[in-house]
């Protein structure tokens, strides 16, 4: 066996592979397991996850039997309140439960499927122009990412947002090596679908592939410029029709716009979808008074016992943990994508250095740049935003570090056979096997033996490396460095993969030290680390205590065990939030779980109204909904703090016999600490006027028997 080396000169550019050039027999057998493996990895115990987010599976519903609820993407069939985003992450998936029935299958399958296209992308676009032994380290990369594991089986919008972002990429490194408008158009077309997928999120992408184009593109810099406006038309033509549709038809005969406070489009896109998340002044936020810069979240902060600036505790991350450049290595990031993020930086600028002096229009050079620049713009905004962050936007940041990481390995690779290169390779290998010790190290009784051996596997690898001129030894090395790299975020994926998880807020992998959420798991900040009993209750492992915000045991604690799911507090199924499963009647970040018998009540002569019934909150209402499959109005939106529909509306419908029962059990911060908000004033009159019955733990009103 020889192992030769590449001696191609790298200061002349080097021509892309043909676009009709038969794929060899590696690279096909090379992709058949690359696509099947991760087909395999995301579709495997698949239904553990439930209806995932209840929030987004309730409106999956509701689109399956109303055409007009499917176009506007609302919570429930009878129009009352769309979700907080736009809808095309809800458009496929409601085709999938149209044609196959209502079933977590029809519900997550579209979104797996969506994670194996946005690997076979990344492995088109990376082998395109550095080669298919790239390509397939940058999709394996992808494939194990745990951040991407989690959110491709998950019915979010990330997965729909991820895939186009590929695809904007993609387009306008075709429109770079051929020059035409067209590509630049589709470019457009993609960012415009990313809009309406997850509005301003997908904006991040514009900057990298706007300065490529211009730094790489061919034709002078009048005509690039020229291109770069067609494709911003085209992505106001892809996004605006659909705004425009919403922004014109008559308000009374279109749901209410969720997330927004004067039922506007514009003002959701701007404000809590937007500015507000840089900001941290969200407008209908999930916490009281709609962002953290305000008196009714600071008298919650100083109740539930945080330090100043909130529950996260950290300098202008207030409820949302602390921001600052290392933002993306804390505990609650970590572990989804933080491991690859110092190969990608040092292997990516090693690369730069190897495409020298090679011409302007140079492919390889350009595919650098601009995952480089998505991974800086993406990386930094996340570090610095102020408002609403989870730690599973981090997905974002997962197509472009595994493509640094396939294409830039590669290059250095073939040019090992410089001192330097392989000074970088090896240096690259061992900060790779430090943070992955670093991040397994949070998770001390998960899998304990795993970070020494990747630490130790590491640095062997990075000597071998170093040993050129013992080609079988190097290639050992090569091959060693792949498995130590992938062997933590493998290790997070599987553990993914084979839990159930639901919840509006969720993460992947392990427990982790210091984390957030429910038993230290990522996603909702760790309130009081270590758990005292009080406002947000319980010792890890232990059921949340009933506090001052607590509606009984279990609502808000982050309490818990892996081993007990659905459990008071519990984090069996890793539910994101306050509330673990959420109870009966739902949480603020879980969906309600009603009993056959409440069920079966809410279903009794359900055809003779509108609305089975209404609650305060969208995840209380998403448990009833999709148990009946009937519209169920969740007053107030997703937290119970959209002004939907006022006292007024309410009382019309109840006199017109729309509305059969009021389900009492609260479900979100808004109603709960604004006194003077819609919601409340809906609980409070239907108290006063309607006698409570309760089933199980589960308090009801019949709007049709006043008292």
């Amino acid at each position: 066996m020889t192992d030769t080396l590449d001696t191609t000169r790298t200061d002349v550019p080097q021509p892309a592979p043909a676009a009709g050039r038969r794929i060899a027999r590696p690279d096909r057998w090379g992709l058949g397991v690359l696509l099947t493996g991760t087909a395999i990895l995301y579709l495997w115990n698949l239904s553990a996850n439930g209806w995932g987010n209840s929030f987004y599976a309730a409106a999956i519903q509701a689109g399956s039997v109303s055409w007009k609820a499917w176009f506007f993407g609302s919570s429930d069939a009878a129009n009352s309140i769309t979700v907080d985003k736009p809808p095309m992450s809800l458009w496929i998936p409601g085709i999938a439960v149209r044609i196959f029935g209502l079933n977590s299958w029809s519900v997550l399958v579209p979104q797996a499927l969506m994670g194996v296209a946005s690997v076979a992308l990344l492995y088109v676009i990376v082998r395109r122009y550095v080669g298919w032994q790239a390509g397939l380290l940058a999709g394996l990369a992808l494939a194990l990412t745990p951040v991407a594991a989690l959110m491709f089986r998950f019915d979010n919008p990330d997965a729909l947002l991820v895939l186009l972002m590929l695809g904007a990429v993609w387009a306008t490194l075709r429109g770079i090596e051929d020059g035409r408008i067209r590509w630049m158009l589709l470019t457009g077309v993609f960012v415009g679908f990313g809009f309406l997928t997850k509005q301003l999120q997908v904006f991040l992408v514009i900057p990298p592939l706007a300065l490529t184009y211009l730094a790489f593109g061919q034709h002078t810099w009048v005509k690039r410029i020229g291109h770069l406006l067609a494709a911003g038309a085209a992505l106001v033509v892809a996004a605006g029709w659909w705004v425009l549709a919403v922004t014109l038809w008559p308000k009374d005969s279109r749901p209410y716009i969720g997330g927004s406070q004067h039922n506007s489009i514009l003002e959701l896109t701007f404000g809590y979808n937007g500015f507000g998340r840089l900001t941290g002044n969200e407008t209908g936020s999930t916490m009281p008074g709609g962002g953290r810069n305000n008196a009714a979240f600071a008298e919650f902060a100083r109740a539930a016992g945080f330090p100043a600036g909130g529950p996260g505790g950290g300098r202008g991350g207030g409820m949302w943990g602390e921001t600052g450049f290392w933002r993306m290595f804390q505990p609650e990031q970590g572990g989804q994508i933080a491991w690859l993020i110092p190969a990608a930086v040092i292997l990516g600028v090693a690369a730069l250095v190897v495409c020298g002096r090679a011409a302007r229009t140079d492919l390889r050079r350009a595919l650098l740049v601009v995952m480089l620049l998505w991974l800086a713009v993406t990386y930094l905004t996340f570090s610095f935003m102020s408002g609403i962050f989870h730690a599973y936007y981090t997905v974002a940041l997962a197509p472009a570090i595994a493509g640094v990481v396939g294409a830039a390995g590669w290059m250095c690779w073939t040019q090992r056979r410089r001192i330097w290169v392989r000074v970088v390779f090896a240096a690259s290998v061992v900060a790779t096997g430090i943070m992955a010790y670093v991040l397994l190290d949070r998770s001390a009784d998960f899998v304990p033996w795993l970070r020494w051996v990747v630490l130790v596997g590491s640095i062997v690898a990075a000597v071998a490396l170093l040993l050129t001129r013992i080609p079988r030894i190097a290639t050992i090395g090569a091959a060693l460095a792949v498995i130590m790299g992938l062997a933590g975020p493998t290790a997070y994926a599987l553990d993914t993969v084979s839990t159930s998880v639901s919840g509006s807020i969720i993460s992947a992998g392990p427990r982790v030290a210091g984390g957030f959420g429910p038993g230290g798991h990522g996603g909702f900040p760790r309130f009081r680390q270590g758990g005292q009993p009080g406002a947000f209750g319980g010792q890890p492992g232990q059921p949340g205590q009933q506090g001052q915000f607590g509606g009984g045991p279990g609502q808000f604690g982050p309490g818990g065990t892996q081993q007990q799911p659905g459990r008071a507090g519990g984090n069996g199924s890793r539910a994101g939030g306050f509330g673990g499963m959420g109870g009966p009647g739902g949480g603020l970040l879980e969906g309600s779980r009603p009993s056959s018998e409440l069920t079966a009540l809410l279903e009794r002569d359900a055809d003779r109204y509108t609305w089975v019934a209404a609650t305060v909150g969208s995840n209380s209402a998403a448990g009833y909904q999709l148990a009946t499959q009937d519209p169920v109005m969740p007053i107030g939106g997703f937290n119970g703090s959209d002004p939907s529909p006022t006292l007024a509306q309410f009382q019309q419908y109840v006199r017109e016999g729309k509305i059969h029962w009021f389900i009492g059990a609260s479900s979100g911060f808004g109603p709960g600490m604004n006194a003077r908000g819609t919601a409340s004033e809906i609980r409070s009159w239907v108290e006063a006027n309607y006698t409570p019955r309760t089933v199980g733990s589960v308090t009801l009103y019949d709007l049709t028997d006043p008292k």
